[in-house]
């Protein structure tokens, strides 16, 4: 059978668009440009690894794709959807719909239980704490902290912690996960046990994932590197 007559599989969506974007700061007499005409696009299920030097603007430019930031030119657009003219309740509540994070620092609430930090996004939207709770646990469940549901965050160890950071992110099904440094407080074994479950979720997942992050073992797990250099991503892998 020729190549001509294979049925072709249709390609992913695109999730993830970045136009053009640049973020320039004002400082004194002087404009610092981070990020400089920057374009990237990620489709539904691919992993994005971006790494670069401390100051190139990795931060940056995750907060600009998490819209916690706004670009100084350019587009960004999530789902089909542009983040332009969304006022700041509006980009809230398309966070919540769109977009789930993980940080190095883990971010839970220390009065919740694992169970509650992980239904949080979910009952800021609206749902029933009961049904909240339930997709909590099977998230919880999918990244093995079953068991640990009912414990606070200082009951947990750092991995146990960020496991359950994972499942917050994940829980609302999200089209873009955003992840900054997601091992980089963690000893090299737990970083190891979190690389596995990142693979395993992305490969289960049709959202995108972007991590930023200086480990280069966790930036060679993914499925594109690129390094972030005077503003501009420069493909390494």
């Amino acid at each position: 059978m020729s190549n001509e007559s294979m049925p072709q599989q249709p390609a992913a969506p695109v999730m993830l668009v970045c136009e053009g974007i640049s973020r320039v700061y004002s400082e004194g007499p002087r404009d610092l440009t981070v990020l400089d005409k920057l374009s990237l696009s990620v489709h539904a299920g691919e992993r994005v690894a971006i790494v670069g030097s401390s100051g190139s603007g990795k931060t940056t430019l995750l907060n600009l794709m998490g819209g916690l930031d706004r670009p100084t030119d350019g587009s960004i657009i999530i789902a089909g959807k542009s983040l332009a003219g969304l006022g700041e309740a509006a980009m809230g509540r398309f966070r919540n719909r769109y977009i789930g994070f993980v940080y190095q620092f883990h971010h839970l609430l220390a009065e919740f239980t694992a169970v509650e930090n992980a239904a949080l996004p979910l009952i800021i939207r609206g749902q029933r704490k009961r049904d909240a709770e339930k997709r909590a646990l099977a998230l919880l469940t999918r990244v093995g902290m079953a068991a640990r549901g009912d414990h606070k965050p200082g009951e947990l160890s750092g991995g146990e912690r960020q496991r359950v950071a994972i499942a917050r992110a994940l829980v609302t099904d999200p089209s873009l996960v955003l992840m900054d440094e997601p091992t980089g407080n963690l000893d090299q074994q737990t970083a190891s046990t979190i690389l596995d479950l990142m693979d395993e979720l992305a490969r289960e997942s049709a959202c995108a994932f972007v991590i930023v992050t200086h480990d280069r073992d966790l930036a060679a797990h993914q499925d594109r590197v690129l390094q972030l250099d005077n503003g501009q991503l420069v493909v390494t892998s």
